[in-house]
Parts: C-alpha cells; sequence; structure tokens
C-alpha cells in the first residue's frame, strides 16, 4: 500500500527531528528503526532509546487510510540526503518491505513489527506543567549545559539540575570541578516547589531541537518523567534518580578580590597560552596584580607561554591556578563584552558573573600549579 508521497525535504525534515536518538549499537535491534504510524493523510514518525522518546507529525500522504511499520533510520535517511533536492518520494509498504521510489531511483527496506517496538508509556498524569518560549528555555540550557559531567560514576551529576517555583526557573549544572547556574523568571502561579536531573543526552538533544523564536514550550513534570511538546514535537525523557548537591552551598558569596576584565580579550589569550599546556595537564597560571591579569602556562618540554589583560583591579597581588578549559567553555558561552571575576585567596573557587545581571553564576575550582 502507498505510505507516503511527498517531497524528499518534506519527509527528511520530521524523520531528522526524532532520528538523533538512534543509537548505531543497541541490544534490541529495532531500536536502530524509526516508527511511522500513518493516519490518513497526517504521518507521525517516532524514535525511543527506551530512555527517550521523540515523536513529530506531518503531512504526507494523499490517501485516507491507515498503517503503520517501523525502518531503519539510519539507511532511510542515508537514502533521501543522496536523492536530488525536492524530488518526489513515493514509500510502500508490503510484506514486511518498504519500498522507497524516487525517479528512476528504488531502494527496498526491510521493516519490522510496529508491535515489537518498545515506546515509552507516557499515559500517566502529569501533576505540574508551566510554558516558557523555546529562545528562553534553550538559552537556559546553554549557559551551564558544558558543565555537565560526561559518564561519572555518580551519575546524578550526568545531567542537569532543573528547579521549579512560581516565579522562578533554575537549571544548574556541574562535574564536580566546576558548576554552572542560570535561572530566569516564569509566571507559575501554582506550581510547587520542584528538583529534577534531567539526564545529559536529553539536554544536548533539546539543544538541537529548541529553536531560537518565541514559539511556546509546554513542560510538564512526572515522578520519573519529563514532557515538552513544542510545534509538532513532543519529546519524553526518563529523569535521572539520585541526590543533586547543594548548588548553594557551592557558589562563593564573599570573595573580596573583585574586577572587570574584557571577555573576548581573555578569551584570546587563554586561547593562545592553551598551545603549550598538554593534554594530561592543562592546568595555567593566573597572576592578580593591580591593573592586570597575567596568564602563564608551562609544559614538560620546558616550553613557557606568558599573557597579559588588562584589568581595573587594585587590590592584593594573587596567585592561582586552573584547568584552561574549565575557564574557556563559560567564556565561549557569554556574549557579554566584559565579564566580573571574584577571587578569595589560592585555595578557593573562583566566581565569574555578568556585570549587572544577576542569573548566571558561574563557580571553577582551583588546581595546584
Amino acid at each position: 500500500m502507498s505510505f507516503i508521497q511527498a517531497s524528499r525535504d518534506a519527509i527528511l525534515k520530521p524523520l531528522m527531528t526524532v532520528a538523533g536518538i538512534v543509537e548505531k549499537r543497541h541490544t534490541l535491534p529495532i531500536l536502530a528503526n524509526v516508527m511511522m504510524r500513518k493516519d490518513a493523510e497526517r504521518v507521525t514518525f517516532l524514535a525511543s532509546d527506551v530512555e527517550i522518546q521523540i515523536s513529530t507529525t506531518a503531512e504526507l500522504s494523499r490517501t485516507a487510510d491507515t498503517a503503520a511499520t517501523t525502518v531503519s533510520a539510519r539507511k532511510l535517511i542515508d537514502i533521501l540526503k543522496a536523492l536530488p533536492d525536492n524530488i518526489d518520494v513515493t514509500i510502500r509498504v508490503d510484506d514486511r518491505k518498504a519500498t522507497l521510489s524516487a525517479g528512476r531511483s528504488r531502494f527496498t527496506l526491510q521493516t519490522m513489527p510496529v508491535e515489537d517496538f518498545p515506546t515509552v508509556k507516557t499515559d500517566h498524569d502529569w501533576p505540574a506543567g508551566f510554558r516558557l518560549p523555546q529562545k528562553q528555555l534553550r538559552h537556559l540550557f546553554q549557559m551551564v549545559h558544558f558543565s555537565m559531567a560526561v559518564q561519572d560514576v555518580r551519575y546524578y551529576l550526568n545531567g542537569l539540575l532543573l528547579v521549579t517555583s512560581r516565579d522562578r526557573l533554575r537549571v544548574v549544572a556541574t562535574d564536580g570541578h566546576r558548576l554552572a547556574y542560570c535561572e530566569t523568571g516564569i509566571d507559575a502561579r501554582e506550581l510547587a516547589t520542584r528538583e529534577v536531573i534531567i539526564p545529559r543526552k536529553s539536554i544536548l538533544e533539546l539543544q538541537r531541537l529548541l529553536s531560537d523564536t518565541d514559539d511556546p514550550v509546554d513542560i510538564d513534570l512526572a515522578d520519573n518523567q519529563l514532557r515538552l511538546r513544542f510545534g509538532e514535537v513532543e519529546f519524553v525523557t526518563k529523569l535521572v534518580e539520585g541526590k543533586f548537591p547543594d548548588y548553594q552551598r557551592v557558589i562563593p558569596s564573599s570573595h573580596s578580590k573583585r574586577f572587570l576584565i574584557p571577555r573576548e580579550s581573555l578569551a584570546a589569550s587563554l586561547s593562545r597560552a592553551s598551545i603549550l599546556t598538554s593534554d594530561k595537564f592543562r592546568g595555567v597560571r593566573l597572576t592578580l596584580e593591580p591593573g592586570a591579569l597575567k596568564i602563564q602556562a608551562n609544559n614538560a618540554e620546558q616550553e613557557e607561554a606568558q599573557e597579559e589583560v588588562e584589568t581595573d583591579y587594585q587590590g592584593e597581588r594573587l596567585e592561582i591556578g586552573f584547568n584552561v578549559g574549565y575557564l574557556q567553555d563559560v567564556l565561549a558561552n557569554l556574549k557579554t563584552e566584559q565579564i566580573q571575576a571574584e577571587f578569595g585567596d589560592a585555595n578557593t573557587s573562583a566566581l565569574i558573573t555578568v556585570p549587572g545581571d544577576s542569573q548566571f553564576k558561574y563557580v571553577v575550582m582551583p588546581m595546584r600549579i
């Protein structure tokens, strides 16, 4: 039977939307497939990795019947990408085979039964929810995602903490060496205070899917799931169990050494100095003196880099070491002309903020040089 009749680009767009979570290797072979469910002219694409599920719908058919199948997501994408732009494509499904025809090209793909596809159960109540513009949520994720841990044994660090209250939404990420915090105002008077940990993979995928627009995203919370709906997309993810560290205790509040510094100048100096660090040791020494911040890097070959950036600092001298990558990450994500840096002593964490903006904070621990 005829399943899809549409242009190549019209099919590729919803397919690419859901296929980002499809892994190349799975214990269940069917998870390499994408489910396609036809309901008259509308076709729903759904992908899952058991932990995350993404679905989206588009009008891609010209017949009024219903049907469903699953087919290899990667093969279907590769075939469509290899076809000329805007060529008309027809996909038929018969006898556990999917046949794709476009111009003089024809491909036959193996399908697998829809009944075997492990969808994520979402037919429960969603006791808490609120709405945000997509660009606002995307901005929050963008400001903290780089501080998430990667495959840490402390599994609760491999994700992002989302804290809701009636008028504020806070996001926090840490890998134990640095912490990023960002918040925004929301209008959710009936929303109780909740703390949930969203998995790292879900955050990275949402950054890809959310657009920089004022279009709304509806966010629903359950005990062990988070659901986001925006446009034609529904995104469901399991939450990470565990207790996130007390981030409020980590953020310094009484540092006396405080100064403003040009963000781009500092980023450029750190980038040059980092050339002489090694993969095993990424440390740089910062020397804070009246009017200047000096940056020094050394390596095992006795090579040395020295940089200096002008500041408005007028306090006591301080030497302190940091992982240069942790500093570069935050500077790359900020877009302001200047940043504010606050230091205590050589053994306490530094605080980086945006002048005149209390919504973002970045804490980075020092290291011995």
